[in-house]
C-alpha cells in the first residue's frame, strides 16, 4: 500500500467520479483506476461501488475512508513539521457548506486565504445543513459551514457570522416592506429542502405563532438557492432567504421583513473534534477565526 493509492481512493470519494478525480489530481483515469484496483487487491475488499454513474463507497470503503484521510493528513503534517515553512502549505482543502454561507461570506474567505497560500485547491460541496453535518461526521470534508448550532460531543461549533431571514416575492406582487406572518401565509411558498436550517427556523417561528405546516400553500420544493430565487422572479411564489443574499438581488424581487419573525440567524464553522487537521485545514480554520466577526 502506498500513498498514491490512498490519495486516489480519497479523491474518487471526494469527487464521486474517477474522471473528476483524475482531472483534479492531474493523473489519467486509467492511473487512478489502477491505483484503486491495486489497493483493493492488497486489502482484500471492494472499496468502491462502480455500478452507478456516481461512484459510492461500499460498507468496507466507508470503514477504510476515515483511516485513509487520517493517513494523508498525518503525512502532510509530518512534511509540514520537517519543512517548518507555513508559507508552503498546499493540497486539496475539502469544505462542506450549506447554501447561504456558500453565496455570502465563504467565497471571500476562500479567495483571501488562497492569496496567502497559493498552493491550495478547494473542493467545495454545497448542500443543506443536515447533509453538511452528516458529511463532516462521515469525514467527507474537514471543515463545514452551517446555519444553526448543534449539540454534539463529537463536533466543534465556532460562531463565524450573523444574518437574518426575509421574505422575497415577485416584483408584480403588491407587498409592503414589512408584513406579519398571518399575511405572509396567504402567498404560495417555494420551500427549501427538509434539511434546510432556514426552512426549519421559519417553520418553528410559524408554529410558535400558532400556524401549523399545513396552512402553507407549497408551490414548489427546491434544493438550490439560485433556482429558488429564479422561481420567485418568474412569479411562482414567495420564499424565505438570507437578508444578505436578498440585498444583492437589486430590483429583481420585492423584499419584506416579517414583523413576527425577526430573530438573527447565526452561522457556524464545524469540524470533528477527534480528527487531526491537515495543515491546509488547520491554517484555514485559523484564518476564518481571524477574519470573521464572531
Amino acid at each position: 500500500m502506498d500513498f498514491k493509492q490512498i490519495e486516489a481512493f480519497v479523491n474518487v470519494v471526494r469527487y464521486k467520479s474517477f474522471s473528476k478525480a483524475a482531472d483534479a489530481t492531474f493523473f489519467t483515469q486509467p492511473t487512478i483506476s489502477t491505483h484503486i484496483r491495486n489497493l483493493e487487491k492488497e486489502l482484500g475488499v471492494k472499496l468502491l461501488d462502480r455500478k452507478s454513474r456516481i461512484v459510492e463507497m461500499t460498507p468496507q470503503g466507508c470503514k477504510f475512508y476515515k483511516y485513509a484521510v487520517e493517513m494523508i493528513n498525518a503525512r502532510a503534517q509530518a512534511f509540514d513539521a520537517l519543512n517548518g515553512n507555513s508559507e508552503a502549505i498546499g493540497g486539496i482543502l475539502e469544505i462542506q457548506t450549506s447554501s447561504i454561507p456558500a453565496v455570502t461570506f465563504l467565497p471571500d474567505l476562500l479567495s483571501g486565504f488562497r492569496t496567502e497560500h497559493q498552493g491550495i485547491q478547494y473542493y467545495v460541496s454545497v448542500s443543506d445543513t443536515q447533509t453538511v453535518i452528516d458529511n463532516i461526521t462521515e469525514r467527507r470534508g474537514e471543515i463545514g459551514f452551517i446555519g444553526e448550532k448543534i449539540s454534539s460531543s463529537s463536533i466543534e461549533c465556532t460562531k463565524v457570522a450573523v444574518d437574518r431571514s426575509v421574505l422575497i416575492a415577485p416584483v408584480n406582487y403588491e407587498l409592503s416592506s414589512s408584513i406579519k406572518l398571518a399575511d405572509a401565509i396567504r402567498y404560495p411558498f417555494i420551500w427549501r429542502e427538509t434539511g434546510s436550517a432556514t426552512r426549519r427556523t421559519f417553520e418553528l417561528a410559524a408554529l410558535r405563532a400558532g400556524f401549523e405546516k399545513d396552512v402553507f400553500e407549497v408551490a414548489a420544493l427546491v434544493d438550490d438557492m439560485d433556482t429558488t430565487i429564479r422561481s420567485v422572479e418568474a412569479g411562482l411564489g414567495v420564499a424565505i432567504i438570507s437578508e444578505k443574499v436578498a440585498s444583492s438581488l437589486g430590483g429583481r424581487v420585492r423584499v419584506a421583513e416579517i414583523e413576527d419573525f425577526t430573530e438573527d440567524r447565526t452561522f457556524y464553522m464545524i469540524n470533528l473534534k477527534s480528527i487531526s487537521f491537515s495543515p491546509a485545514a488547520a491554517a484555514f480554520s485559523e484564518y476564518v477565526r481571524e477574519n470573521l466577526d464572531n
